[in-house]
Order: structure tokens, then C-alpha cells, then sequence
């Protein structure tokens, strides 16, 4: 039986795909009830075109955060974590933290939770989960698709992209569609490789808009087209990293140290 008076707001950038949002942030709501049932569960999103999207297209209503605290102040829920599904720290996860903390005196407990990849020890289980998945052979080169942010945590991608090519994955790269490194950088450095063929996959928690169109896209611009117009045979793998049990379990962690916290 749950103790609605604790909640768990699982906080997305969202989607309007609703196939990927059901494989991926429907698939970790459900993680963090099937561990949390003394939690009651809700769900907010950031994008407010999106949110906007969904109720004109599908009469799906969705709360951004400060309507979903709303909510939970309604329901008489007392002590709240916060868990993003956010990639990094950057903009939208700030917005998100302030929207939070405003509320800050309707509850008797808020803990927010990281966002996927926060500590060095996330970037180690991100890059073991990356190079298990996928293993490129030598004649490939795996291509991750990064958002990227004019935010600073935008660093992290490059962060990773060296840290990838410590640990001996040579063959594995990481780009941003609106950041840098971008997709100029990443066709020079696989073209350093001399690898035959180019796996492009999307390293973001939905394979939405950005992977459909601008990773796997027909257009000249989008990455696979510009890969192959490089001259590389090019295989895209539309996977949101929420499909991952191995990316799914560094969010229910973050989870598990709030409620530590709460606990302490």
C-alpha cells in the first residue's frame, strides 16, 4: 500500500513520439513505482511545445514541474524527490531546480536527484554500458548523438568522447547536434580510423525528433546523410538510451541516494 504522503516526481524533457516515449520514459516511470511502492509517482515534462503538442494532437495533458508540485501539494504528499531524466546539468535542469526550489516551503522534505551523467562514477558506468551494447568491430565506428548545450556541462560530451578512447574503445565517438563537438569534427576524426562502415545511434534518454530527422534523416544535413556522402556504408539504430537497463539502473540509483537522504 503506498504512503501517498511521499511522492517521487520523475521529471523529462518529453517527447511527441509516443513509441519511443513508451519504450523509454514510460519504461523508467515504471522502474521507480515497481522500487518505490511506498511512493506515489508523477510525471512532469519541461517542454512546453511539446506538452502543447500532446494535448492539441492526442488530449494528453501533462504537467510541467511547478504544476505537478501543485498537484502534490493537493494530494497531501509531505516529502518529494525529484529524479530528472535529464543527460546533464545544464539549462533545462537548472530551470527545473529552480521551479523546485520556489516551492521549497509547501513541503516538509524536497530531495533532487542527478541527472544521468553527474559523477565521474556515471560516466564510467555510461561508457562500459556504450561499448557493451554496441562493440564495434574494427571496420566500425560508432557515432553517438549527443543534444549538447550552450550551457558549460556541455564538456561532458568530449569528456566522454577522450574517456572512450582511454579505456581502449577507439572506434566509439561522441557529437552533439547543437554543440560542439559537431558533426565536421566527428567526420574528420572517423575519417582518421579508416573504418569502412558508420553506426550512428542516439545518445539521448528518447529517440524523438532529433534522431528520426536529424540523425537518420533523408535531408543533406542530417548525420547520416553527410556520413555517407563521405563515402561510409551507414546502418542508424533509433534506441533512446531509457531502453537501456544498464542507463535505467544510474537513474534508480540517483533515486536510491535521495531517498537516503530523506532517510538519514
Amino acid at each position: 500500500m503506498q504512503d501517498r504522503k511521499k511522492g517521487i516526481l520523475v521529471v523529462s524533457f518529453g517527447t511527441s513520439y509516443e513509441e519511443t516515449r513508451k519504450k523509454t520514459i514510460n519504461r523508467i516511470e515504471e522502474d521507480v513505482r515497481e522500487s518505490y511502492r511506498d511512493y506515489q509517482v508523477y510525471r512532469a515534462w519541461t517542454s512546453g511545445m511539446i506538452r502543447r503538442k500532446l494535448q492539441k494532437r492526442d488530449g494528453i495533458f501533462i504537467h510541467d514541474v511547478k504544476g505537478a508540485m501543485e498537484q502534490m501539494k493537493q494530494d497531501g504528499i509531505k516529502e518529494v524527490i525529484i529524479q530528472p531524466t535529464h543527460m546533464i546539468n545544464g539549462i533545462e535542469n537548472q530551470l527545473m531546480t529552480e521551479d523546485v526550489l520556489s516551492y521549497k516551503d509547501e513541503f516538509e522534505k524536497i530531495e533532487i536527484g542527478a541527472p544521468l551523467l553527474t559523477s565521474q562514477e556515471d560516466s564510467d558506468r555510461v561508457v562500459k554500458a556504450m561499448a557493451d551494447i554496441y562493440s564495434p568491430t574494427g571496420e566500425d565506428a560508432l557515432v553517438l548523438m549527443g543534444h549538447g548545450s550552450e550551457h558549460y556541462s556541455n564538456s561532458i560530451y568530449a569528456a566522454l568522447d577522450y574517456q572512450f578512447k582511454d579505456e581502449g574503445h577507439s572506434n566509439i565517438f561522441i557529437g552533439t547536434v547543437e554543440a560542439y563537438p559537431a558533426i565536421e569534427s566527428l567526420i574528420r576524426q572517423v575519417e582518421k580510423r579508416g573504418v569502412k562502415r558508420v553506426i550512428l545511434a542516439p545518445f539521448m534518454v528518447v529517440a524523438g525528433d532529433h534522431a528520426t530527422n536529424d540523425l537518420a534523416g533523408d535531408e543533406e544535413d542530417s548525420w547520416k546523410k553527410r556520413f555517407e556522402a563521405a563515402g561510409y556504408e551507414v546502418r542508424c539504430v533509433l534506441r533512446g538510451l531509457g531502453e537501456y537497463e544498464e542507463i535505467r539502473d544510474i537513474y534508480m540509483d540517483h533515486i536510491e541516494a535521495c531517498v537516503e537522504r530523506l532517510e538519514a
